[in-house]
């Protein structure tokens, strides 16, 4: 029979490692690093010398971005609109003439 697999609620969520305790250099190294949930590295990883005792764990988040993406949102620069409109004329389609 074959498994069904559950949608994740969010279809972006991402996770981060959270090294913890006495943490591999791999783990230090993958801390900023967002990946998509079905995507992120197993813990512990693959080549951890503690194993046995790894107590990194995983930060979730709704999206993979992170921050701010667009000007605005890193500036706080709202660009207005232009004072001058420049779309004039008739559009290219055939109902955009029947005005």
């Amino acid at each position: 029979m074959a498994q069904l697999r559950r949608r994740p609620k969010e279809p972006w969520h991402a996770v981060s490692i959270v090294p913890r305790g006495s943490a591999c250099e791999q783990a230090i190294a993958l801390r900023e690093k967002r990946f998509l949930s079905k995507e992120a590295p197993a813990i512990p990883l693959r080549d951890c010398p503690r194993k046995q005792t790894c107590t990194c764990v995983y930060k979730h988040y709704a999206d993979r971005r992170a921050g701010p993406r667009r000007i605005d949102e890193r500036e706080g620069v709202r660009l207005g609109r232009p004072e001058v409109e420049r779309r004039g004329g008739r559009g290219r389609r055939r109902e955009d003439g029947e005005r």
